[in-house]
């Protein structure tokens, strides 16, 4: 019984000799060009001239290193060290690898920031570094810092980061968008610091 090759057949599909498809060349064509590289990149070291760049990465940075590369997250705080998060969801839901989870909480006697994150966490093992989570938050709660502190894992359970690094690790407390301190005056009184959203 013979099986069908099911594959779309193209019009300008290419067809190989026999030698080509021995992969010879491609391999031997392969070699050289990384030969190439390799012997250009030594002289140039030999010579003093800049050729390949080997860095010893966290000690030192590359002078290349983008200066806007995104790293590891940050949770900003507010004036009084709670996370400026109010756990509305649209980080995770835009997140393209589904890595973070959030856990909502509600306090009541906080007007301007009745909702906050029990639980906020993110798996680093297969974050993808997009920045859509920054860019999706519309309290600029999370941020992303050029650095990867402690970041690279034997073990992929060590990477999952908890509420408690994420505000802890390199605290931020500029928010663009500041809430009111909470005050001792009575619920449902006007306060003037700040602004409402």
């Amino acid at each position: 019984m013979k099986i069908e090759d099911r594959r779309k057949a193209y019009w300008n599909e290419p067809t190989l000799t026999a030698w080509e498809r021995s992969y010879l060349p491609e391999i031997m064509r392969g070699l050289g060009i990384t030969s190439r590289v390799f012997l250009r990149n030594m002289w140039r070291w030999v010579t003093g001239r800049k050729g390949a760049l080997t860095t010893y990465y966290p000690e030192e940075r590359r002078a290349d290193y983008a200066p806007l590369n995104r790293g590891k997250h940050v949770l900003v705080q507010r004036s009084d060290g709670r996370p400026q998060c109010v756990a509305c969801n649209l980080c995770a839901t835009v997140c393209p690898a589904k890595v973070i989870e959030i856990e909502i909480g509600v306090d009541p006697a906080d007007d301007a920031h009745p909702t906050y994150p029990v639980r906020f966490e993110i798996d680093y093992s297969r974050c993808v570094f997009c920045g859509l989570c920054v860019e999706a938050c519309p309290e600029d709660a999370i941020r992303m810092l050029p650095e990867t502190p402690a970041l690279p894992s034997y073990d992929r359970h060590r990477m999952w980061l908890g509420l408690e690094e994420l505000l802890a690790w390199n605290p931020q407390r500029d928010a663009a968008k500041p809430y009111p301190a909470r005050s001792a005056s009575p619920a449902g009184a006007a306060t003037t610091q700040g602004h409402r959203p």
